[in-house]
């Protein structure tokens, strides 16, 4: 290992950061797993917060009950009103990085309004600069609730096509959860999970319990339950080798998940 270092530190000395032999030597290098005994969980803006106290109580409770044997990382959408916003700020012709702001203030409202229901349980919200605190949360009570649109603000990586931010909560969650070397992600949603085509609006939509990254691709289900960026994500993703969508709406389905089961779609990065 040390003559691993010595190599590393002096090709970082001499060559570029993105030189093949540099990028080899570092790949040696292991990830340390900062909580692995935790699951980040996505909470839906419009699938479930927007739906209000009817879909909101009920997942309060179940995350109260399962928080006594899983512990959870709990990041919030964005939902209906970050698309007003979107919707006036494309209009304007503002950039991608304004819209990511914009976005991130209405997901940081949801999980200020997460964290006020759960406060009476010790279960608090921090914002990006208390990300430090939650080891702490953690440790203490089982849980955390963070906004899930990730930082990027005016230095987000603009879309190929408009001005909508391409990474928005779905990749913040993800990239939470890879980070801190998490052993799951769940996506609580107000659907089973994928379908071959929209279940909202196509009778003949059925349903997959499971299926990869390249897969969706192939059939052009890439952009149809989670942003298109996650995808590519958990393709280069080192801990995090599959996703797990659920449907929030429904009782016991989050509780299922956290314990393991194969409830709802599971998406896999091979």
């Amino acid at each position: 290992m040390a003559n691993t270092t010595s190599e590393l530190e002096t090709l970082l000395m001499e060559r570029s950061l993105t030189d093949a032999q540099l990028l080899a030597a570092a790949e040696t290098a292991s990830d340390y797993r900062i909580l692995p005994d935790a699951t980040v969980i996505k909470i839906g803006g419009q699938s479930v917060m927007d739906r209000g106290r009817a879909a909101v109580y009920p997942l309060v409770d179940e995350i109260v009950a399962a928080r006594k044997q899983h512990k959870m990382l709990i990041g919030t959408g964005a939902g209906t009103r970050a698309r007003h916003l979107y919707s006036i700020a494309a209009e304007l012709n503002l950039p991608a990085g304004v819209l990511a702001q914009l976005g991130s203030s209405v997901a940081n409202q949801n999980a200020e309004m997460l964290g006020q229901l759960m406060a009476k349980y010790g279960i608090s919200s921090v914002s990006g600069a208390g990300m430090s605190a939650v080891p702490l949360a953690i440790e203490e009570v089982n849980a955390v609730i963070f906004s899930g649109m990730p930082p990027y603000s005016l230095w987000i990586r603009p879309s190929a096509e408009g001005v909508i931010p391409p990474y928005r909560t779905d990749a913040g969650c993800f990239l939470l959860a890879e980070q801190f070397g998490c052993k799951a992600m769940i996506y609580v949603k107000d659907e089973d999970g994928l379908f071959t085509a929209n279940p909202k609006t196509s009778k003949d939509a059925t349903f997959i319990p499971k299926i990869s990254v390249d897969e969706m691709k192939a059939r052009g289900l890439h952009d149809s339950i989670l942003e298109f960026p996650v995808l590519d994500l958990l393709k280069q993703a080192r801990h995090i080798k599959q996703v797990q969508v659920v449907n929030g709406l429904v009782p016991g389905n989050l509780t299922r998940a956290l314990a393991g089961e194969h409830v709802g779609t599971i998406i896999t990065a091979s």
